[in-house]
């Protein structure tokens, strides 16, 4: 009984799994984080058949999670993963309801996203200054997501015909591999330009990674990671610092200096523009500190 439950169950994960990358175009991250969530949901039901499962046991769900300590947007991924999926099970006839349709989604604390200023992430820039092939990759890296706002994926994914040296753009694959044109300063290209001329081919490819690893093939989101971290050591910073908190930077410094915010969205490829206005709670929140520093009667 178990076998055949666990079996029925895989199967309709698996064929959901290939919807979401044929049909719905998802990216690689988003069809492993939802299988890893589909198989917790089905280890804690423990064999309850699908047309059994409803709102109450996908509650109990919600609730042992938050017993856990999982984050209110982890949770929020997670039912969103189960809406999809009971959605795909009755656009395929398997289930006459979606048990999870009508289970609304828990408010998100609203944290502020943590920045460096202008002196720290100049430091950090500074920071891979050798000149050894290792440090001018590395020094792209960081000129590139404090330039362009990319995420860390991004920077990855991207390849030489995707880089513009005369035009100043780089095309970029974002979420759902949408494409869109970002700009890249001067000093940014100047460097990813360094790196192609010592990387080891010469700088003759004209196609291919831009950022590679040892073993000559494409870096990976860990290995940037291990990079920001690396440099925010070797200066001191005091800071819980990612790739991520450069796109943050890249964000707040913008709006700072007057930029609008639909261009930042578009800038950092939010779908909604939603996403992109917790940025202006951190500049409100600097003006706020700058007014209190220089009224008289503040």
């Amino acid at each position: 009984m178990a076998r055949r439950w666990n079996l029925r169950m895989e199967s309709q994960i698996a064929r959901f799994l290939i919807y979401l990358q044929a049909e719905k175009n998802a990216s690689e991250h988003t069809v492993k984080n939802y299988s890893i969530d589909l198989k917790r949901f089905f280890g804690f039901l423990k064999e309850v058949p699908l047309e059994k499962i409803d709102y109450l046991e996908i509650r109990r769900y919600l609730a042992d999670l938050n017993e856990k300590g999982f984050s209110k947007s982890s949770i929020s991924r997670k039912l969103a993963c189960l809406r999809s999926f009971f959605k795909f099970l009755v656009r395929e006839n398997v289930l006459k309801d979606n048990p999870a349709a009508s289970i609304s989604t828990p408010k998100k604390d609203k944290k502020l996203p943590l920045f460096l200023e202008e002196k720290e992430v100049f430091n950090l820039l500074e920071a891979p200054a050798s000149g050894s092939k290792q440090e001018k990759r590395d020094k792209a890296i960081l000129e590139l997501l404090y330039s362009s706002g990319l995420r860390v994926s991004e920077l990855v994914g991207l390849n030489i015909e995707d880089v513009d040296f005369f035009g100043e753009v780089l095309r970029v694959r974002g979420k759902g591999k949408k494409e869109r044109l970002v700009p890249a300063g001067s000093k940014a290209l100047n460097a990813i330009r360094d790196y192609i001329l010592v990387r080891g081919d010469g700088g003759t490819q004209n196609k291919g990674p831009v950022f590679l690893n040892k073993g000559k093939t494409r870096l990976t989101d860990r290995s940037v990671r291990r990079i920001v971290l690396k440099y925010a050591r070797r200066i001191a910073l005091n800071k819980n610092i990612s790739p991520h908190v450069l796109r943050h930077t890249f964000a707040t410094h913008l709006l700072d200096r007057g930029a609008d915010l639909r261009s930042v969205q578009e800038l950092l490829g939010h779908e909604n523009l939603s996403t992109t206005q917790i940025y202006t709670h951190v500049t409100t929140k600097r003006l706020k500190e700058a007014y209190d520093d220089a009224h008289p009667r503040a």
